[in-house]
């Protein structure tokens, strides 16, 4: 995990990349999203976007497991590396200024990023700072596809104890 103190404002950091199938697009459409043009090649060429699309949700969950594995990866490095302990995690508060710009079509891999865009400390939880982060989602073409502002508590270094809640 990242702490608090890791966090600057201006610095972008990419989390990873996700190539969407046909296959997967319609898996998760099919559980959480069964609207035509993301579950049927046929029906989504009936549509403006002209052929099968990913939801919406499916190009912000994928973030969602990238920034997760990002942080894990993070952690193991510093721990043996550094040999420091883990940061405790930290929820998001929640999301801003969801966009899909663009439709993300099967074999199209997008690339994340977060950029913070501020960081104060939490004036109601010692040990958290809050941390506002605007996320790109980038197409293999670099035509960006999804963008939102996500707020979420990071854990300070100084932090004693960790109580389950941030």
């Amino acid at each position: 995990m990242i702490y608090f103190e890791d966090l600057e404002p201006g610095k972008t950091t990419v989390v990873g990349s996700h190539t969407f199938t046909a296959e997967a697009i319609r898996a998760f459409a099919t559980r959480f999203d069964p609207q035509p043009f993301h579950i049927d090649e046929a029906a989504g060429r009936e549509t403006h976007f002209g052929g099968l699309v990913a939801s919406g949700w499916h190009t912000a969950s994928a973030y969602a497991r990238l920034v997760a594995l990002y942080l894990a990866s993070r952690q193991e490095i510093r721990s043996e590396q550094v040999g420091e302990d883990p940061a405790p995690p930290g929820p998001s508060t929640g999301l801003e200024e969801l966009r899909w710009i663009k439709p993300v079509r099967p074999g199209d891999t997008v690339t994340y990023s977060w950029e913070v865009l501020e960081t104060r400390l939490s004036r109601s939880r010692p040990g958290w700072g809050v941390t506002r982060l605007r996320i790109h989602g980038v197409n293999q073409d670099g035509v960006e596809v999804i963008t939102f502002v996500q707020t979420v508590l990071v854990a300070t270094r100084d932090a004693t104890s960790y109580s389950g809640a941030a």
